[in-house]
């Protein structure tokens, strides 16, 4: 399959930068295997990771002066986990760009949210390599400052999961159990989850990935063990 010119994927992060050091950024492993042992996207990855890292942080930490630790921790994985990346890097097209080897190629490997993450990183690090922190700062925040404030709004959602062993433990319930099943070819998984709490199944979810399934049954459980524990709150009250 050939990939677009490069010079497009340049003009859409609105960043100079050198083609040679974009092209290793795009450059899976698989691909550098079969073509000799090109050197490969991972060490840029690397640094791309930490660069993130660094400017998300910061953000944060000065967004939301009144928030304590815990809050900002989980806000920073909600911004930069891997299906987050992924999407950030399907809005600037970079699975058309990758350099794939043939078995990724043919088992969807341009749209694997791991390969997009880890791409995606590579690509801040190749433009702090290229430009320096203020670059990759400019990039950073024009494409995750947005993410920031949507997670800032999504209370319990940062994290169902954790929020659904919060309330679970207010039940005294006990930790939730999760079971996950999936079906279809390794390139087209379909994960269904489902959640335990007291001895119940309190929710189920189906993704693409288990983490997404499982994230998807603890929303539909922490919807309803809220509700009973704001019933029993209101009751106590009352």
């Amino acid at each position: 399959m050939a990939t677009p010119h490069i010079a497009e994927l340049i003009k859409a992060l609105n960043i100079p930068i050198e083609p040679m050091i974009l092209n290793q950024a795009l450059t899976h492993r698989s691909f550098a295997y079969e073509n000799g042992g090109l050197p490969t996207n991972e060490r840029l990855e690397f640094l791309g990771d930490a660069v993130l890292g660094l400017v998300v942080t910061e953000n944060l930490y000065v967004m939301f002066p009144e928030e304590q630790e815990g809050q900002l921790a989980k806000l920073r994985a909600a911004v930069v986990n891997a299906q987050a990346l992924a999407e950030v890097a399907r809005t600037l097209d970079v699975g058309s760009y990758l350099k794939l080897g043939k078995g990724e190629e043919s088992t969807g490997g341009r749209d694997k949210s791991s390969i997009l993450a880890d791409a995606l990183e590579a690509i801040i690090g190749a433009i702090f390599i290229a430009n320096g922190l203020s670059s990759a700062r400019e990039f950073i925040e024009s494409m995750f400052n947005p993410l920031i404030m949507a997670s800032a709004d999504m209370g319990a959602g940062l994290d169902w999961k954790t929020s659904l062993q919060e309330v679970s433990a207010l039940l005294d319930l006990g930790v939730p159990v999760y079971r996950s099943t999936h079906e279809g070819p390794d390139h087209e998984k379909l994960f269904t989850a489902e959640v335990v709490a007291g001895g119940s199944v309190m929710g189920t979810g189906v993704g693409r990935s288990k983490k997404v399934a499982e994230q998807e049954a603890a929303a539909e459980a922490y919807s309803v063990l809220n509700a009973r524990y704001e019933f029993q709150q209101a009751q106590a009250g009352g």
